[in-house]
């Protein structure tokens, strides 16, 4: 354990972009999937020590819409590595509930169904709640957020009911039809790989959470690699548009 972290001010809700699989295995001269399967490895260690730490949400961007204009032959990959990685019994062994968010009607039908046992599967488990972004971008999601309220107002109208125009639309409601509607907001976004941006990813979601970037590429990315990003994130001073003093009077 890296000294210095507060085990009382553990994070609730970590989100990453889990970064750099592809050129991590160009480097070594092996093919990008060779990358992506040492980074379900990774996935296992840091999903183990979110649970040892006290993490109760880990939201993990595994395939963005946009991926699917990758190669083929990338994408069958991973695909397949989605379906044997479900297989994994790291979250009954840790106690893990499985959910997961994004355009699941573009998967294959197989793996549609396997994402739908593990989540029945894992249902109980209370530990932890592991969230993977799948076939997900943040402009989906909002788009998509909107055309559903869209359709619940013209459901309304066409039967006849009263619409309330001035609470059409609200964050709160807008912050309901989310795929994330149930869970918090993440307070700390890690992305690996040495890029600094964020990538149409729960870009509604992310309004005050604290930011960290390095450059490990995921595959390489440890226990305590994780550690360091939570002592920056404890290290900062979260205002949420309040006053420094105001923050201190509060605590």
């Amino acid at each position: 354990m890296i000294n210095g972290i507060d085990m009382k001010r553990i994070p609730q809700h970590i989100a990453i972009i889990m970064d750099g699989n592809g050129r991590w295995a160009v480097e070594k001269g092996k093919e990008r999937s060779f990358g992506h399967q040492a980074g379900v490895e990774t996935v296992r260690r840091i999903t183990s020590e979110c649970v040892r730490l006290g993490v109760k949400y880990l939201t993990l961007y595994t395939f963005s819409t946009e991926n699917w204009n990758r190669p083929a032959t990338e994408v069958q990959a991973l695909m397949g590595l989605v379906l044997s990685s479900l297989e994994d019994e790291i979250f009954m062994k840790n106690n893990v509930r499985f959910q997961v968010i994004g355009d699941l009607k573009r998967l294959p039908q197989e793996v549609q169904d396997k994402l739908q046992e593990t989540m029945a599967h894992t249902a109980k488990n209370d530990a932890m709640t592991m969230v993977v972004a799948l076939s997900y971008s943040s402009r989906w999601e909002i788009t998509e957020a909107c055309r559903q309220i869209a359709l619940e107002v013209a459901g309304k109208v066409k039967n006849g009911e009263q619409v309330d125009i001035e609470n059409l639309i609200t964050e709160d409601v807008l912050s309901k039809h989310m795929n994330t509607s149930f869970m918090p907001d993440p307070d700390l976004l890690i992305r690996t790989g040495g890029e600094l941006r964020i990538s149409n990813y729960l870009l509604w979601q992310i309004a005050y959470s604290e930011l960290y970037f390095c450059d490990t590429y995921w595959p390489d990315f440890s226990e305590e690699d994780l550690q360091r990003a939570i002592l920056s994130f404890q290290k900062r001073q979260r205002r949420f548009g309040k006053t420094e003093q105001q923050v201190e009077e509060n605590k």
